[in-house]
């Protein structure tokens, strides 16, 4: 059973009301992302607002924005977000995208998203579980298409999927003005099981780079390209 909260080395997040708990993909994508110099960036699908912060601490010129449908993540995402150092430079919108869409929001340099993802599974009895990880509240269509209308000409979108459905939101990205700019495969051991990828887009075309980090070596310790990566939010590190 996952803890209630998660200590990070400069903010606390509450997590005992978010059916999305703080995982070590989503941990990876903040730590990631590349958000040097951005003045403005959008989360979309907060949780407990796990991404706002980490991005937060990372972009010390950034606003943030994240956007959050379950109210009662929401409630607790602005509830880490208070007590975090950057209250004043992170806001939420308990809303759904497309309502937050409707408030014409403006440009962003960085779009992040560990978005719903799960197509066509079956669902569990859990109605705010599936509404987390099901596209029927938020389908790849809805975020590329609110990425083509208020990402900047330079922006960057960062997605965290599967690697079946990134492929599938690559497609409709590529379809949609997007070029594939880094992709980061996440796996759990060097050679093992693939977990997550990571996928910046932009409009601009440039050379593709990929690369791989795993998580734990053979013996289950963390590998040293993991610990460089999330030594400044890790209090083990």
């Amino acid at each position: 059973m996952a803890n209630d909260y998660f200590q990070f080395k400069q903010f606390l997040i509450r997590q005992d009301r978010c059916a999305m708990k703080v995982c070590t993909d989503s941990c990876v994508l903040g730590a990631y992302a590349q958000v040097a110099g951005a003045k403005r960036i959008l989360d979309i699908g907060a949780g407990t607002g796990l991404l706002s912060l980490m991005v937060a601490q990372r972009a010390p010129e950034a606003h943030i924005e994240a956007v959050e449908i379950d109210p009662a993540a929401a409630a607790q995402a602005q509830e880490n977000i208070c007590l975090s150092p950057w209250a004043d430079r992170v806001r939420l919108f308990p809303m759904s995208l497309q309502e937050f869409a409707q408030i014409n929001p403006g440009q962003f340099d960085i779009i992040i998203s560990n978005p719903p993802f799960f197509q066509a599974s079956l669902k569990s009895s859990d109605a705010v579980k599936n509404q987390a990880k099901h596209t029927e509240t938020l389908s790849f269509t809805e975020v590329i298409s609110f990425s083509a209308r208020f990402l900047s000409s330079e922006g960057k979108l960062h997605i965290l999927l599967p690697p079946h459905e990134a492929r599938v939101f690559e497609q409709e990205a590529h379809a949609n003005g997007f070029y594939t700019n880094n992709i980061l495969w996440l796996e759990a051991t060097p050679g093992g099981k693939l977990l997550r990828t990571i996928h910046t887009y932009s409009r601009l075309r440039s050379t593709m780079s990929e690369s791989t980090l795993a998580v734990r070596e053979k013996d289950h310790t963390y590998t040293q390209a993991f610990r460089e990566l999330l030594k400044d939010y890790y209090l083990i590190f």
